[in-house]
Formats: C-alpha cells, structure tokens, sequence
C-alpha cells in the first residue's frame, strides 16, 4: 500500500487536468492520470512528473461508462490500496444554437460531464467512507452558474455538477468528507481553442482583471481545497474567474 497521499484525476491528459496532476505531484501526491483517448498525452504527463521525481499511474477509462470506471477503481486500489482526493476534472464542450442542438449531442454532453463524475464519484466514494475522510473536488464552469449563449447543453450540464456537489456535501459531511466545486471563468486551454481572437478579447475587455485565467491558477485553487487548510469548507463554489461573475 502506498504511505503518501493518492490524488485521482479524471481527464488529466491535457488543459486543466493535467496541470492539476502536475502540481498535486510537486506537493508530494501520488497521482492517478485517468485519460480516454489522448494516450500519448497522458503518458507525457506522467513522463513530467517523473522527471521532477514525482510518482504517477496512468489509467485509460471512458468515464461515461459503468464498466470501464469499475476497472479503473480496481486498478487505481491494486496499485495505491488508497484514495484521499478525487478530482473529477473530465468534461467535454461545443457550441451550438440551441435550435441545432441535437438529442445525440445533448446526451453524449450529460454522459461525460454529469454521469461521467456520478460513476466516478460513486466508485471511490465508499472506500472514502470506510476510512472517515477523503475530498471530493468537482470541476464546472463560469457558465454553470451564468448560463452562456450557445452553449445551453453545456451551461446545463454544469449546472448539474453544481448541484450535484451541493447535495453530495450533505451527505457525505457525516464522514468526513468534504465536496466542493471550482468554477473557472475563461482560460486558456485547448477547450478554448474553438473562439477567435475577437471572441478572446472581447471576453478579457468583460474581465475586471482584463485577461484570461491559466490552468495553473485553476490547479492551485484545487490544490488549497485539497488541503487540511480547507478541512472547514465543503459544499461550496469557488470561482476563479477574474471578477468575470461577482
């Protein structure tokens, strides 16, 4: 059985993910990568944490499906034999008029970002029962709590992961752990990839800050809610956003 700590991240192969994975593993975590389809991504990840000295298992599991998040646990408890943070971080985006949203589009956005962090979290949960302790930190978005213009599928379903926290917070606070939400305003990663530059600088002149968020800052609002020094906080939103929502 691993003596550090084990932090798993789902959808750590890139943007966000990945460099929650980085600095979980510069402060001393074990780290479980999880990845689907971005392999060589994933491996890179690990191959920087190595390189630092830091200890990571990589983990391909389609989060969306049952059998596949099973595994994953089974895997992730055979190496580590623990878990004290998950870090449901995986999701998925796109824009569309609400019109053009198809049904097949509405349900494979549900089945990443809402179902994907149920399996997950009702995987590892019971482990974190057993042992009285244990973090939850659920990854949504500025736009779970405004709504965005065509991106209703999306604003939706985080949305749910807010209230999926909220409620989740209530029920595991009786064992010791506790479930919180970070909310990142606009940032730079590869999901944003798909805005124009005018898109870009009109979202930073809506900013108080007048810039966009970096992944590194979302990683260290993680990192401080994984922390003993956040043992009193649970249920909660924390928006890292730059003043975008006040």
């Amino acid at each position: 059985m691993i003596k550090q700590r084990v932090m798993v991240v789902t959808g750590a192969s890139r943007g966000i993910g990945a460099e929650i994975a980085l600095c979980a593993a510069r402060e001393g975590y074990f780290v479980v990568v999880n990845y689907n389809n971005s392999e060589s991504a994933a491996m890179e990840v690990c191959d920087r944490i190595r390189a630092f000295g830091g200890e990571c298992l990589a983990v391909r599991a389609d989060i969306s499906n049952s059998s596949a998040v099973e595994e994953m646990f089974s895997s992730v408890f055979m190496h580590t034999g623990r878990v004290d943070v998950l870090v449901n971080n995986a999701g998925i985006s796109s824009f569309s008029l609400f019109t053009d949203i198809s049904e097949q589009l509405w349900d494979k956005t549900f089945d990443v970002n809402v179902k994907g962090t149920f399996l997950v979290s009702k995987a590892f949960i019971p482990a974190m029962v057993r042992e009285k302790r244990g973090k939850i930190i659920n990854i949504s978005s500025v736009w779970g709590i405004t709504g965005a213009s065509c991106e209703v599928h999306y604003s939706a379903s985080k949305a749910a992961i807010i209230g999926m926290t909220k409620a989740l917070a209530k029920e595991l606070g009786p064992s010791g752990i506790t479930v919180n939400c970070v909310a990142p305003g606009v940032v730079d990663t590869e999901m944003n990839k798909m805005l124009s530059d005018e898109d870009m600088k009109a979202l930073k002149e809506e900013t108080p800050l007048e810039r966009i968020g970096t992944a590194y800052e979302i990683a260290k609002t993680v990192m401080f809610l994984s922390s003993s020094d956040a043992d009193f906080i649970t249920g909660q939103v924390i928006s890292p956003n730059g003043g975008f929502v006040i």
